[in-house]
């Protein structure tokens, strides 16, 4: 799935929502915080984790690109 953003970077957190892989603040908390999440194959445990075009994000086997709004 390719998800684009307004900006030049976003939170985890705030990505993790926009690209429907959460359904909210405090589950992105916590699936963050228990090590569920990857950012380009790594784990990430910070939510303000500053993401840019062409990170990948996968929670759950689910993945997600960042990718700069047209």
């Amino acid at each position: 799935m390719v998800v684009p953003i307004r900006d030049d970077v976003i939170r985890l957190g705030q990505f993790l929502k926009l690209a429907n892989l959460i359904d909210s603040g405090s589950e992105a908390k916590a699936v963050i915080a228990d090590g569920l999440v990857q950012v380009n194959g790594e784990v990430e445990t910070r939510r303000g984790r500053q993401l840019r075009a062409d990170d990948v994000v996968t929670v759950g086997g689910q993945s997600a690109r960042v990718t700069a709004e047209a």
